[in-house]
């Protein structure tokens, strides 16, 4: 599954991998701070914030799992009403009720559309938490 790989503070220290499915991916890239370098792949070493956005659907439902379990230790964030608990959409039978039915989630943030401020504070305080481990 192609996505973004952002070095969320420039340092390589946090970035941030955006599962970007469906229109909340355009909410949680108004959280990206302006001018932040966008990577080929994580570096070693990087804490990983992994971004659920947008309704997840049965048949993308492998390929996100994967994913995510490419990303061992990630902090996961499921983005917005659908990634949370299938949004609108919740009593369609092809969409998988919230990314919890997946794997752990860490951060839930709601709306429709979610708030991107929201975002960029889960990514600061992950940054904290690595300062704070060193």
């Amino acid at each position: 599954m192609p996505h973004a790989v952002v070095d969320w503070f420039g340092d390589q220290s946090v970035v941030v991998v955006d599962l970007a499915l469906a229109c909340c991916a355009i909410e949680s890239e108004f959280a990206v701070p302006a001018g932040a370098p966008r990577l080929a792949a994580v570096p070693d070493g990087a804490r990983v914030v992994a971004v659920v956005s947008g309704t997840l659907t049965d048949a993308l439902a492998g390929l996100v799992a994967r994913s995510l379990a490419a990303l061992p230790d990630a902090h996961v964030v499921s983005f917005g009403a659908c990634a949370c608990a299938g949004g609108p959409y919740w009593d369609a039978g092809s969409v998988t009720k919230g990314v919890d039915q997946l794997v752990a989630v860490d951060t839930y943030i709601a709306g429709c559309p979610p708030p991107p401020e929201a975002l960029a504070r889960v990514v600061e305080q992950v940054r904290e938490e690595v300062l704070a481990h060193g």
